[in-house]
């Protein structure tokens, strides 16, 4: 028998422990929602769309809203600290007469892209598609007045490319989108607000984009990084795309590793591996298909005086370098306010799309390897064939690892002509004469059994 003093221990240690345990389940719980949808399993449909985008291997994405008109990039409302009541002012000035679906879907099929990402809602929270759940839309806010995510998505369809959805976790102008994150600060909203009120608008608003827009490719997510610690409520969120859309594919620019729920992983301005920017620097490479985006000047949005623009030489290069990381190039475009892409744009995009109708074998359809990248270049492959990407100019003698497939045939892409190699315990070794190497890339096909 205890004794009362024994007994009273006894039942504070018991209920210590209760309250230790809900404490537990509760964390556990929060953390359940704070990161993904835990007992996803891919449908069919979306393991399929999974295998065709790797296969695709090149998307264009389309930073377009009403932050175009000041010409200053898509993040002008932080950087310039402007009043939330002050930037709604801007959408009576947008007016994009020269907007044609048909060009660019056009101009993305003539680069040999597969898909467009565009932005449906960026982080100032103007949506560029007609949302029932608030007017700060194109259709009810600007004098153009027309859905333009609308006629993107019809023309896409007519013309056989996949149209995936960016939006913005993060807002810039929401009342409910409290407490605040790290950006945004400064536009004058009052210091209150529901956050589950938010998670709510935000659902509601992609239950819009797909139930109203056809099939979607894909829902690319952005701005989770704003408030790292919140309650997202991914799982709910997850569940309703796949729920909704089962082959939609779910990406988040969060720039850690995958996620419960999600279908492939990005990085940002960064091949996979890599962290020159310091975006990916808790990114490890999951399982999932792989995608690496990137600006062709410095900027996202229209940007008036960003005339840094990388060569088509360089863009190529970073196609190539991408899938020889075994991952998908999306390659920006920010149209202006009139909604024409600007010339320089339109140029390289050209310029892309001629050497890719010539190379595209080495590219599409192809994963990443045998062989890791390296200062010599990168390898692609499918089935019993190895492209080699020489991207190393001065290098005519090319050492790597020894291959351990019966080698079949080995010759350069462009002529056939034969290539001087030996395969043996000591490596393989190629020949690649100063007169074979092309400005661009070379590539060397080797052939098993």
């Amino acid at each position: 028998m205890f004794r009362p003093v024994c007994l009273k221990l006894y039942f504070y240690n018991r209920l210590s422990e209760m309250k230790y345990f809900y404490l537990l389940l509760a964390v556990m719980t929060v953390s359940h929602h704070l990161f993904g949808q835990d007992d996803y399993k891919p449908s069919k449909e979306n393991l399929q769309a999974r295998e065709w985008f790797q296969d695709a291997r090149f998307g264009m994405f389309i930073h377009w809203g009403v932050y175009s008109i000041l010409g200053d990039g898509e993040w002008v409302m932080h950087n310039q600290n402007i009043l939330k009541s002050d930037y709604e002012k801007l959408p009576q000035f947008f007016n994009p007469t020269g907007f044609d679906p048909k060009e660019w879907a056009t101009l993305a099929k003539k680069a040999g892209m597969k898909y467009i990402v565009f932005t449906s809602k960026h982080h100032d929270g103007f949506a560029m598609f007609h949302s029932k759940v608030s007017d700060y839309n194109i259709v009810d806010r600007t004098p153009y007045g027309k859905d333009v995510a609308k006629a993107l998505a019809d023309e896409c369809r007519a013309q056989g490319l996949k149209l995936f959805f960016y939006y913005s976790q993060l807002d810039w102008h929401h009342p409910d989108y409290f407490p605040r994150g790290a950006t945004g600060n400064h536009t004058g909203r009052p210091q209150h607000g529901d956050w589950h009120a938010y998670l709510d608008y935000m659902d509601a608003q992609l239950t819009e984009l797909l139930t109203n827009y056809g099939e979607i490719g894909g829902i690319w997510f952005d701005g989770w990084w704003d408030k790292r610690d919140a309650d997202w409520r991914l799982e709910k969120t997850y569940k309703l795309i796949h729920d909704l859309q089962p082959q939609c594919l779910i990406g988040s620019n969060h720039h850690q590793a995958p996620m419960p729920g999600e279908d492939f992983q990005m990085f940002e301005k960064d091949l996979p591996g890599q962290n020159k920017t310091g975006f990916s620097g808790e990114a490890e490479i999951g399982d999932l298909p792989l995608e690496t985006c990137e600006t062709m000047n410095n900027s996202w949005g229209f940007n008036l005086t960003d005339s840094r623009y990388k060569s088509a030489k360089e863009l190529v290069r970073l196609l190539v370098q991408a899938a020889g990381h075994n991952a998908n190039f999306l390659l920006n475009v920010g149209p202006m306010p009139n909604g024409k892409i600007q010339p320089e744009f339109v140029e390289r995009l050209e310029q892309i799309g001629e050497w890719i109708s010539r190379y595209g074998e080495t590219i599409y359809g192809t994963r990443g390897g045998p062989y890791s990248p390296g200062h010599w270049g990168v390898s692609t492959s499918k089935e019993n064939t190895i492209y080699l990407h020489l991207l190393d100019e001065s290098l005519n003698t090319v050492h790597l690892p020894t291959l351990d497939k019966k080698i079949r045939k080995v010759y350069f892409f462009d002529d056939n002509a034969k290539v001087a190699y030996q395969n043996n315990a000591f490596g393989l070794e190629l020949k690649a004469p100063a007169d074979k190497r092309r400005e661009i890339d070379t590539i060397v096909v080797i052939e098993t059994q």
